[in-house]
């Protein structure tokens, strides 16, 4: 390179910054960048920076796995170097793997437990029925109780006694 070539690239650097690379693209077409450490031109270190170009640009079209979770940890610098296509498909297979793995077990633990309740080892679960609700007037009765009848000046701690509980003395 010639030393006029070295001198505005190294102006460019400083006034600019680094131009970003390229540093691969996922199965989805997404392509992942990185800006190398540099020092601007007060004198300031800036970090590397590393993003993501995705396919889909507008924010609300994004859902979970449109990112691959090994780029994503690269973007989050949870890892030093970019993953591989191998490594990405891989684990993908893993993941597959797992997620079979786990629907077997859960059908054999249903088929598990149903015979356990027709054998009375485990009692069925019960299931209560809600006649109301704790905010409605008539919570489980046919008519709403009455409301006390006192004022604040003639109340007495422990007077008052709902409604057909049995007892009606006052103490």
């Amino acid at each position: 390179m010639s030393r006029a070539w070295q001198a505005l690239r190294a102006l460019r650097l400083r006034l600019v910054g680094p131009a970003k690379e390229l540093v691969g693209t996922d199965q989805f077409g997404n392509k992942y960048y990185r800006v190398p450490k540099y020092e601007s031109r007060a004198g300031q270190i800036i970090p590397e920076r590393r993003f993501v170009e995705a396919v889909n640009r507008e924010a609300y079209q994004y859902q979970i796995g449109d990112f691959p979770a090994e780029w994503e940890a690269w973007i989050r610098k949870k890892r030093e170097d970019p993953p591989t296509i191998e490594e990405i498909l891989r684990n993908e297979s893993y993941r597959e793997e797992m997620k079979q793995k786990v629907k077997d077990v859960s059908e054999k633990d249903k088929l598990l437990q149903a015979k356990e309740y027709e054998e009375g080892l485990v009692a069925e679960p019960s299931h209560t029925q809600v006649k109301g609700h704790a905010s409605a007037p008539y919570y489980g009765k046919k008519e709403p109780s009455q409301d006390p009848t006192s004022t604040a000046n003639t109340f007495q701690p422990g007077a008052w006694m709902p409604p057909g509980s049995g007892s009606s003395q006052n103490k």
